[in-house]
């Protein structure tokens, strides 16, 4: 039967294409073939040639001397970070549901990505007024308790961040927001890495600073769970 011609316009079905080459290898194979990665994944030849190209340039891919491809560095790489997100969101979420348990307060754990952070996990508060931030949404480092402790461990300069670092927590009265309010700790790893800010955010009219004591209490819980030291009154390095 001959193959039905997919034009490849957009960049999600080049996408598609990609992943689908990828997902063309299974358990057992080593190595394949041109022919049979186009076969099962429904390929002309000629686009899956170019498509392999790529990946072999990115390090996903490697061609052997006889033609056939097999899986590169960068597969095992991501299967590393993978693993290492899923053991960090199993130390995570039981200290975010112990901290919402007791405050009824949204908890988060906040990672610097690039010049902003994110809410890598987080649990939201039960009550109907609370903090809302869309999944992936990024958030300034130098506003909000979350990311002064951001900015505080991985580097910044100046009177602010080493009070931060000198008492452990950082605290935020309408920093980012002006209805928004918290209080975060930084979290380290076993390499003495910042592994993210802990933080309790709430509306400015319920922020209460003796939540401080159990945000940094848990948040020394999780570094410990991690593997991590507490670091107070010291820059550490840059978590990578």
């Amino acid at each position: 039967m001959p193959r039905i011609s997919r034009s490849v316009t957009g960049g999600s079905a080049i996408a598609d294409r990609v992943l689908a080459l990828l997902s063309a290898f299974r358990a057992g194979d080593t190595e394949l073939g041109l022919a049979e990665l186009a076969l099962r994944t429904d390929l002309y030849k000629s686009t899956a040639l170019r498509l392999l190209h790529s990946l072999e340039g990115a390090h996903y891919l490697i061609r052997t001397p006889q033609g056939t491809y097999r899986l590169a560095a960068e597969i095992p790489r991501l299967n590393a970070v993978h693993e290492a997100a899923d053991g960090l969101q199993a130390a995570v979420m039981p200290i975010l549901r112990s901290l919402v348990a007791v405050t009824h307060e949204t908890a988060a754990l906040h990672v610097r990505q690039g010049n902003h952070r994110v809410r890598l996990f987080w649990i939201d508060s039960p009550q109907p007024l609370r903090e809302h931030v869309m999944l992936g949404e990024e958030l300034p480092l130098d506003r909000g308790a979350g990311g002064l402790i951001l900015g505080a461990y991985s580097g910044a300069r100046g009177a602010g961040p080493d009070k931060i670092r000198k008492q452990g927590y950082a605290t935020s009265i309408g920093g980012r927001l002006p209805e928004l309010s918290g209080i975060s700790a930084p979290v380290f790893n076993s390499r003495g890495e910042l592994a993210g800010a802990l933080t309790l955010t709430m509306p400015t009219q319920r922020w209460k600073l003796s939540w401080r004591q159990i945000v940094v209490a848990k948040a020394k819980e999780l570094t410990e769970d991690l593997g991590g030291t507490v670091v107070v009154g010291e820059r550490v390095k840059k978590h990578r």
